[in-house]
């Protein structure tokens, strides 16, 4: 039977791990992010992949930092065949990728060499691609250089956000994962290395990166949107207020209109002017300091919108 370490956080990595335990492979420990405050209760949170470790029987270790620790030391006297990552969210030493008996393999979201780095479902959505894929590759110093084992693609939807191509990407890296392990144990799976001139990189996204620019196009907007649903959640300066926006449609329709302006204002809806003449209809928004709500929900607290006014600014 051939033993495992594996190592991820978010629910992404989830039906990855209790594959592989489903289908026989000796999982000796899963390697996990500590437990967080969650919520404004802030209530200690373990992550979802240490959930289902427990459930499973499986012992769970969480480094603060995995470098030098004792959860890596660890691993190493665990000596496994395989150390499988998949969103664990922290960079792995040297010393411990070698600790692996064959190899060390890391289920990465993204069309590889496209997308390296921490946040690529964000940015592939953001971009307006329009496909992403999974990418099974054999890790190594450099951040998500490995050659790559195994790659599918598929397809991004109009109405895709991050939480459901995440979850979409997970069933296809679970399923990926099982396929190629056979051919990575007995030696005949023939990795193919990088393309280095077509390598492209997704870091964590920031604060700043959280506003809208509403010169953007109506489409970029709700890329954007999507994008950064449900976490970590666009924003734009709604009448003076930092409002974040969870839901928008971009229109067919065009206006000469200032970008930010009211194009068009119902009971029911609320339209806006974006960048080169396009325009959106905001569905969901949450302003600061106030709960989320609908359009409808909005427009009733604010009867003092007219059309033609500005509405939204980057300031």
């Amino acid at each position: 039977m051939t033993s495992i370490v594996f190592m991820g956080t978010p629910q992404f990595s989830v039906p990855i791990l209790e594959s592989l335990i489903e289908h026989h492979y000796d999982v000796l420990a899963v390697v996990t992010q500590p437990d967080r405050k969650v919520g404004r209760k802030h209530v200690l949170t373990a992550p979802p992949v240490k959930q289902a470790a427990v459930k499973h029987g499986v012992e769970v270790l969480q480094p603060e930092k995995i470098n030098h620790s004792p959860e890596m030391q660890r691993v190493i006297d665990l000596q496994p065949d395989l150390i499988v990552t998949a969103a664990f969210g922290q960079f792995l030493p040297t010393k411990l990728l070698e600790a692996a008996k064959l190899a060390a393999v890391n289920v990465h979201a993204s069309l590889l060499p496209k997308y390296r780095g921490g946040a690529p479902v964000h940015y592939s959505i953001i971009n307006g691609d329009q496909q992403t894929g999974v990418s099974i590759i054999y890790m190594e110093k450099k951040m998500d250089a490995g050659d790559m084992l195994a790659q599918r693609a598929i397809d991004i939807e109009k109405t895709d956000d991050t939480g459901s191509m995440f979850d979409k990407l997970s069933i296809l890296g679970r399923d990926l994962l099982l396929e190629t392990l056979p051919s990575l144990l007995d030696g005949t799976n023939q990795a193919v290395p990088q393309n280095d001139e077509l390598v492209t990189f997704s870091p964590n996204i920031s604060t700043e990166e959280e506003r809208i620019d509403i010169n953007k196009t109506a489409e970029q907007i709700d890329n954007q949107v999507r994008g950064m649903r449900p976490f970590p959640i666009s924003n734009m300066i709604v009448d003076q207020l930092v409002t974040k926006i969870i839901d928008v449609t971009p229109l067919t329709e065009t206006t000469d209109l200032k970008p930010g302006q009211v194009v068009r204002l119902t009971k029911k809806e609320l339209v806006i002017a974006a960048g080169q003449g396009t325009t959106f209809k905001i569905n969901q928004l949450k302003p600061a300091g106030k709960p989320l709500m609908t359009i409808v929900d909005y427009l009733n607290g604010h009867h003092d919108l007219s059309e033609g006014e500005q509405l939204i600014t980057n300031d």
